[in-house]
């Protein structure tokens, strides 16, 4: 019987994760030493050393299936690395087994069932073998109706991934909208999907930087709404004007097309992650030496 006793003495040897502790003693049959040997041999005491390191490069994907889209992020430390077709591989199995299956969370997609293995154990088995720290980031799942349409984009091999959801059947309309998003990184569809809290942060930028420029209050506070209609335009997808024909918003083409917006997202490799500073040659002796 592995108790948990047991579990907390090989995760203190090991520094492993209590759910890979578990399934290492299960596999030696409660031996400390098999199990502490268990993981070295999967990887799981190497994948443990990296997981400091910093891993803002990687792919954004989108994976459409029937009723079903989802577009996820994975990252590794070096582009060098994303480029490699095991990574890619690795990528494309998470996105399909997300697909296949329905889920809630990271945690849930990590335990989804690849074969034999999991998720995580498969990106600890490329963790071990490619030598750089890779990362299942995020996942969004979209579900249409019938009569909707997925609209998609990839840009530059994975960099950016766009996916969307229409109400009509326009395929070029979904792919103009789809590259629009991913060249104009709206955060929102409409005002009403912008919460309290960033308006009012926003209210307050705005007030202080007319204040600064020496406006007295009065003056300063009804500037508030004028900048802050400027704001929406820049992060609300409907009220951006539309790359491809700035005399339209993106409202108005959706409503010259009889359609509307039913939901985006929009996946950027590394957005709001610290990035490291390898040259080409150092990513290049990195793969050698791992």
């Amino acid at each position: 019987m592995i108790t948990t006793k047991m579990i907390k003495e090989l995760r203190e040897l090991t520094s492993a994760g209590i759910l890979d502790c578990k399934k290492a003693l299960i596999e030696s049959k409660g031996n400390i030493d098999k199990a502490s040997d268990w993981l070295r041999e999967k990887g799981i005491s190497k994948a443990i050393n990296k997981e400091k390191r910093i891993a803002a490069e990687g792919l954004c994907q989108v994976f459409i299936k029937d009723n079903k889209g989802v577009i996820i992020e994975v990252n590794t430390e070096t582009d060098f690395v994303a480029k490699n077709d095991k990574f890619k591989n690795l990528v494309n199995s998470i996105g399909e087994t997300l697909l296949n299956n329905d889920v809630n969370n990271l945690e849930e997609a990590l335990q989804l069932s690849v074969g034999k293995e999991t998720v995580n154990d498969l990106i600890i088995a490329k963790i071990a073998k490619m030598g750089e720290k890779i990362s299942f980031r995020r996942f969004k799942i979209l579900k249409k109706n019938d009569n909707d349409l997925f609209g998609s984009y990839i840009h530059m091999g994975g960099k950016i991934a766009v996916l969307l959801i229409l109400d009509t059947k326009d395929n070029l309309l979904a792919k103009d909208i789809a590259m629009h998003i991913a060249a104009m990184k709206p955060l929102y569809i409409k005002r009403d999907d912008v919460p309290d809290e960033v308006i009012l942060k926003e209210k307050e930028i705005i007030k202080e930087q007319a204040l600064n420029e020496g406006k007295p209050l009065d003056i300063a506070e009804k500037m508030v709404l004028g900048r802050l209609n400027k704001f929406y335009k820049e992060i609300c997808l409907l009220e951006q004007l539309f790359i491809k024909d700035d005399s339209l918003t993106i409202e108005d083409l959706l409503k010259n097309n009889n359609s509307s917006l039913k939901d985006m997202v929009r996946f950027e490799v590394g957005e709001g992650l610290e990035k490291r500073n390898d040259n080409f040659k150092e990513e290049v002796m990195n793969q050698i030496n791992s």
